[in-house]
């Protein structure tokens, strides 16, 4: 029988090569003295997250050396270089099996989006069949929590550098969307001039 708490996994996305950074993968960079990987970890267990799934990738053994990921499951994509959608695809395949009704996704790469915005996505939650996101002044973004009756749908349009966002356009009508821009900043640190986010 699964805990309440366990229903919910957390599922971060970091595996990525930072190709627009100099090849500098956006899990170490630095943010407030700790790896990004760390910090969205941080994250989810603030919100209330107690199963964490990492997907890594680029420079994977030196992520797992240099980032305290103790008690995360982590879950390596061969496939990284074909971008975010083989790393979504990873992630789900990784929580099936483990009793999780629920994948509450979340980018390494968006340190502005905060532990009270990952819990009111989190609050929202009602069954397998959720499907609940993150909005900032009514625009959807991250995170994202998708409820296990939609990860076989979302794995099937997650191709290239898009994720969910196919799977989420076709079902636009079904998802809840919880306002967060009170909370937090949802910036992506994908360029040089982003860099300056990092604290």
């Amino acid at each position: 029988m699964t805990r309440a708490e366990d229903e919910i996994a957390g599922l971060v996305l970091a595996a990525g090569g930072g190709r627009r950074l100099g090849g500098r993968p956006k899990a170490l960079l630095a943010h407030r003295g700790r790896p990004l990987v760390e910090h969205a970890v941080g994250t989810l267990r603030a919100a209330g997250c107690e199963r964490v799934h990492v997907v890594l990738g680029a420079r994977s053994a030196e992520v797992r050396r240099r980032a305290a990921l103790a008690g995360c499951v982590l879950v390596e994509n061969p496939r990284w270089e074909q971008g975010m959608g083989s790393s979504l695809r990873a992630g789900l395949d990784s929580l099936a099996g483990t009793g999780a009704r629920a994948a509450l996704v979340l980018l390494v790469d968006q340190p502005g989006v905060s532990a009270e915005a990952v819990a009111r996505v989190r609050a929202a939650y009602r069954d397998e069949g959720s499907l609940v996101s993150a909005a900032y002044d009514g625009v959807r973004g991250h995170p994202v929590l998708l409820g296990a009756a939609h990860w076989g749908g979302v794995a099937e349009s997650a191709t290239g550098d898009r994720g969910a966002r196919a799977y989420l356009r076709a079902h636009e009508r079904s998802i809840t969307l919880v306002e967060c821009g009170d909370v937090a900043r949802a910036y992506d640190i994908d360029t040089e001039a982003d860099l300056g986010h990092l604290e």
